[in-house]
């Protein structure tokens, strides 16, 4: 008998975390990219500076929806573009690192390295709706798969940036 709870106890386990990760899982979206064309972020490389806007963010790259918590309190679907594929369809995969800077004019930089280990997430809505700038928007980056170890408090969340405004090759 001892060892069917230690079996059905394991089995619960198994059946809570299989849960914790299928809700950071990265899925492709259903929804219909925007068309608001007002430039949202300045990326520049070289000292050329271009303009895009959600419409040119959302629809030029496949959107993928993560299930989530943000440490800053958001807790539903958030909805973007793979950095990575992003960066590349730019132009800026190749650069040593990339600088990005926030409206409050905080910065973190990442080497290509980094983007293609950690799997990012550029966000542009949060349940279905733009990320609006009083609320972590125009743009966000999460890292799904760090989602647990960030919450537990086991990892800083430095990479989990908000108000993404600009992004600079270097």
């Amino acid at each position: 008998m001892k060892w069917l709870l230690q079996i059905m106890t394991l089995g619960a386990g198994l059946l809570m975390a299989g849960t914790a990760l299928a809700s950071s899982q990265v899925t492709p979206s259903d929804i219909t990219p925007s068309d608001d064309d007002e430039p949202i972020l300045t990326l520049i490389q070289d000292r050329e500076r271009h303009q895009r806007s959600l419409r040119d963010i959302e629809r030029e790259h496949q959107l993928h929806d993560v299930e989530l918590r943000h440490f800053e309190g958001l807790e539903g679907v958030f909805t973007g573009v793979r950095l990575g594929a992003f960066l590349q369809a730019e132009g800026l995969d190749e650069a040593r690192r990339i600088r990005f800077i926030a409206a409050d004019e905080y910065t973190i930089f990442l080497t290509p390295e980094e983007i293609a280990d950690k799997g990012f997430l550029l966000v542009t809505r949060f349940d279905g709706e733009p990320l609006p700038a009083d609320n972590l928007g125009p743009l966000l980056l999460v890292v799904p798969d760090e989602e647990e170890a960030v919450l537990a408090g086991e990892i800083t969340p430095t990479h989990w940036m908000w108000s993404i405004i600009e992004m600079r090759a270097r």
